[in-house]
């Protein structure tokens, strides 16, 4: 993987960066300039920028003067949170729960991410939905499926850490397959140890799939972004269902247990 920007569209910049295992693997992360109805900017997640892609943002946004916020919606995506705050320290700066308990001396607003009142304040321009039926934030914090999936409905594009994903799958040796949207792999290990939690997953999935139907592009971390996957009307949300329907022998067995 390699640092660049993706332009969705004139409203819309997904910044893929770089983000290394044991500082060799490359995983890759993402975050996307997104400029709202009202002309100021805000930034989805945060990314120490740097190079060309500094100077782009600097650019659209007038050295910072125009970034209206900074919003963080994974929970455990904090690597860059202070960097990126620092190179714009007078962006609003919103996080999850976590991000406040981690980083106590940064100036949060109030209102979590993961919120109601955070969503109705950016509800002009972004749509938000946090996954239903498994933790938000995992005592285990080697699992990070959750996120607070981000629609920003003027360019139709919706960006995601982690909860969906877009790689492929797994195929006969020797042979590439064409990538397909997920649900992250630790899906099992943070469904909800409690009855009805797989029916709470399934119904929130579904609804997803519903309520951004139109979604014609997907931003994803660690993995990809999937460009005119909407062409079809309805393509994104299908692929959504379809990753479900993958889900459900991990599903069932959790329901087996828990019931």
């Amino acid at each position: 993987m390699a640092e660049q920007i993706i332009k969705i569209s004139d409203d819309f910049l997904n910044i893929r960066g770089d983000f290394k295992i044991g500082g060799i693997l490359n995983i890759g992360t993402q975050a996307s300039l997104v400029r709202r109805s009202n002309g100021a900017y805000v930034l989805l997640d945060s990314y120490a920028l740097s190079g060309a892609i500094k100077a782009e943002v600097d650019a659209l946004t007038e050295h910072g003067e125009k970034l209206e916020a900074i919003i963080n919606l994974h929970p455990f995506h904090t690597v860059h949170v202070e960097a990126a705050h620092a190179m714009y320290p007078n962006a609003m700066l919103y996080g999850t729960q976590r991000h406040h308990d981690k980083f106590p001396e940064l100036p949060w607003q109030p209102a979590l991410t993961e919120s109601a009142e955070f969503a109705n304040a950016y509800a002009a321009d972004f749509e938000f939905s946090v996954p239903a039926g498994v933790d938000f934030i995992s005592n285990n914090e080697n699992l990070h499926f959750s996120s607070v999936l981000a629609y920003h409905k003027a360019s139709r594009t919706l960006h995601v850490d982690d909860t969906l994903m877009y790689i492929p799958l797994p195929g006969i040796v020797g042979k590439v397959r064409k990538p397909k949207v997920s649900f992250h792999l630790t899906l099992a290990k943070t469904l909800e140890k409690r009855a009805g939690a797989c029916a709470d997953f399934r119904l929130w999935a579904t609804q997803l799939a519903e309520q951004w139907h139109d979604a014609q592009h997907l931003c994803a971390a660690h993995s990809a972004t999937l460009l005119d996957g909407g062409a079809t009307p309805g393509s994104i949300a299908k692929q959504v269902l379809e990753a479900l329907s993958r889900a459900e022998k991990t599903l069932r067995r959790h329901e087996k247990k828990y019931g």
